[in-house]
């Protein structure tokens, strides 16, 4: 091992999480050009290379970049939005409300989106995202400010993308996908209203405040762009003299020719992630304004943010007396800048970056905020949600999809899915317990607790 491999968990956690992750953590410890630790965060599971939930910084001269350390849907992130509803206003219209929503946000495999683009937009949109929507009023002014840098990360090229890619792209916009995907109207809990002050700075004014969640990535064009990539890498390691302990993750030094035209490729499929989260934003502002006769300003329907969870950036940091650029991938995990940092949007800038914790659509999900302590630890950055302890094929052994839509409907959930086996997979049991993740992670000083959501309605992809 080139660095130490450190894991956030309490002992609970620990003995929950899969061996493969401690056996994962242990090869990205192995990588060429890793500094400090590799990182398993509280949630984490065993994904693709990396551990979901894996955290690891590269010297951008020294070190590699990994598709695996990324994952196949690139940017996959949460967005939550905020209105001036309660929960008593909400109650009796959230049939209406998911059905709706579900007709206007594709959801399942393979679907198309709303929103027809040319193949010669996507150069333009890829490179701009959510600044692209902006200027094409397809956002509103204050959206980009609050998406995490920006709303688009520069570096795109679409040059660097196949024509592959770009066909499966340009037609899922606006869709929210399959797997763990999701749509969610939330409820600020009462009883776990944790810090009222930087909840009010978000934008969290009162307890049973209605909130949207949304939870999707790239779609098809990432996957296919890491697809395409990892054979790239596959093939071309042995010509730099670099061998992994596992082929899934296969890298390459960041600054080869091969390693930049994937970093110019993955932030295309980023900022179309940005963009399809932008375009879904818009169609949950309709649905509520037509349910509620109102326009979706006077809802307040604004963004309290959008952090990526699947995602590779150069960003600078302090570490053994050294400030300068590291490259840092998140896999399954989230930026928490802490108090002060230039990357954060004014309005929040002194007291910290909004950290979005998805839990499974039975449990919950959570807001929090960034540390200096994560600046100082983790490279900024904490876990990003539940964490399986159980495979979707094991999840339909023990659920069925109808049984379990039913019993969330007499607990106050009303949920529509594509597909029952795609409900059942995603049962709570087939997660970590969230309070335990968060708790975990506040306790360490990485992020701090803010609000936990509760939720009453669920659009499942």
């Amino acid at each position: 091992m080139r660095v130490p491999a450190r894991i956030y968990a309490t002992r609970k956690l620990l003995e929950a999480m899969d061996n493969g992750v401690i056996e994962q953590v242990t090869n990205v410890a192995c990588l060429p050009g890793i500094v400090r630790y590799a990182y398993a965060m509280a949630d984490a599971h065993w994904g693709y290379g990396f551990p979901i939930g894996g955290v690891a910084a590269f010297d951008v001269e020294k070190g590699v970049i990994s598709p695996g350390g990324i994952g196949f849907d690139v940017n996959c992130g949460m967005r939550l939005i905020r209105t001036n509803l309660q929960y008593s206003e909400v109650k009796s219209k959230i049939k209406e409300l998911v059905d709706l929503i579900f007709n206007l946000v594709p959801a399942g495999v393979g679907v198309k989106g709303p929103q027809n683009f040319a193949q010669g937009q996507m150069g333009d949109i890829t490179s701009l995202g959510v600044k692209w929507c902006a200027e094409h009023g397809l956002a509103w002014d204050d959206d980009p400010a609050h998406v995490e840098e920006g709303g688009y990360i520069k570096g795109a090229d679409i040059s660097k993308v196949s024509r592959q890619a770009v066909s499966r792209g340009v037609s899922q916009f606006g869709t929210l996908g399959s797997g763990n995907h999701y749509l969610e109207i939330q409820v600020v809990d009462p009883a776990r209203f944790f810090d009222p002050g930087l909840a009010k700075g978000f934008g969290i004014v009162h307890d049973d405040q209605v909130v949207v969640m949304i939870h999707c990535g790239s779609r098809g064009f990432g996957h296919q762009i890491c697809t395409d990539y990892l054979r790239n890498f596959e093939s071309n390691m042995r010509r730099y003299d670099i061998q992994v302990r596992d082929r899934d993750l296969a890298c390459l030094p960041f600054d080869s020719k091969e390693a930049k035209d994937y970093y110019a490729a993955m932030v295309c499929a980023a900022n179309f992630a940005f963009v399809n989260r932008q375009i879904i934003v818009n169609r949950v502002r309709d649905a509520f304004s037509k349910v509620f006769h109102r326009d979706a300003e006077s809802l307040d329907m604004h963004l309290i943010y959008d952090v990526c969870h699947n995602i590779a950036k150069v960003e600078r940091h302090r570490y053994e007396g050294f400030n300068g650029e590291l490259l840092v991938h998140r896999k399954g995990a989230t930026r928490s800048f802490g108090p002060g940092h230039p990357d954060i949007p004014a309005p929040y800038r002194e007291v910290g970056q909004p950290v979005i914790i998805g839990g499974s659509m039975e449990t919950g999900s959570y807001l929090l905020v960034g540390t200096q302590k994560a600046m100082e630890e983790t490279f900024g950055s904490t876990a990003h949600g539940s964490g399986r302890t159980m495979s979707r094929t094991a999840a339909k052994r023990e659920v069925r999809g109808a049984e379990l839509q039913r019993k969330m409907l007499d607990r106050g959930i009303y949920v529509k899915a594509a597909t029952m086996d795609g409900l059942a997979e995603e049962a709570g049991m087939a997660y970590k317990d969230i309070s335990e993740v968060v708790e975990t992670m506040d306790r360490a000083g990485i992020s701090k607790k803010v609000v936990a959501l509760r939720p009453v309605g669920n659009i499942k992809g």
